[in-house]
């Protein structure tokens, strides 16, 4: 067991300690991003990569929306239906297994698309490929609601370099871009953009307790401080307090 826990990804290490918002800009980012949406009960709403369900449930019980999550990892989905099942909301959200770059579902089906923290992890053509699907699966007037880690900077070589530090914090590969990279990607597709940036508040410890509550924040520190996760903590809280002015989040509300 312990060594599969060696190997976890950082979102998976980070859900391991009792984190429920494993989102770069945390419920900041996230209100501001719904906020772009007229959510009702006859809205049809796509969450890809919806891990555990947080922000479905929270829609679902606000507003009644029918909601659809997909993701590729079928542990998280398996968690993402309990949650469902604990709420009561089976009837209006649903799950299915699938790809971003290949979204099993029909030309304009959602009012809405919901993506947060997924599209770093992906090279830039997979970027493309999903952006696309995205414009694809949204009705005409639909927006698609996502957000990421973005690096404060147009230097490519200093890019690069935090590209590297995040990946070997979180243990993933990942490619987050600079905000006019981003806007960019989103214009490709097809999308006007309106974007919001911040500092990350992953485990920024005000961030923290915005997002998960004071108590909630004790148990992940406290969890983070076992003997098991320690070394692994500190290395990802430090490489995120050391680089704060330069990796940061963005929030990019794109409407078809």
């Amino acid at each position: 067991m312990a060594e599969e826990k060696k190997y976890e990804m950082g979102h998976e290490f980070l859900a391991r300690l009792g984190k429920t918002r494993l989102r770069p800009g945390g419920r900041e980012a996230t209100d501001w991003l719904l906020a772009h949406a007229d959510f009702t009960p006859d809205t049809r709403v796509l969450e890809v990569a919806c891990n555990m369900g947080t922000t479905m449930v929270a829609l679902a019980e606000k507003h009644g929306c029918r909601i659809t999550g997909l993701d590729m990892d079928p542990d998280a989905l398996e968690k993402a239906r309990a949650n469902i099942e604990k709420h009561g909301l089976g009837g209006v959200i649903d799950v299915v297994e699938g790809n971003a770059m290949a979204l099993p579902f029909p030309d304009a089906s959602f009012d809405v698309v919901i993506n947060e923290a997924m599209l770093t992890m992906l090279s830039r053509a997979d970027k493309a490929k999903a952006a696309a699907e995205y414009f694809r699966v949204l009705k005409p007037g639909g927006v698609l609601l996502t957000q990421d880690v973005v690096l404060r900077t147009d230097d490519e070589a200093r890019a690069l370099e935090l590209r590297t530090g995040i990946s070997r914090a979180i243990r993933v590969h990942v490619d987050p871009l600079s905000q006019t990279m981003w806007e960019e990607l989103f214009r490709a597709a097809g999308f006007s953009v309106e974007v919001r940036t911040g500092d990350m508040t992953l485990l920024d410890p005000v961030g923290l307790v915005q997002d998960e509550g004071f108590d909630g924040a004790m148990k992940i520190i406290r969890n983070g401080l076992h003997t098991e996760n320690i070394d692994r903590f500190r290395r990802m809280f430090n490489f995120f307090s050391d680089h704060k002015k330069e990796v940061a989040y963005i929030a990019v509300a794109s409407r078809k």
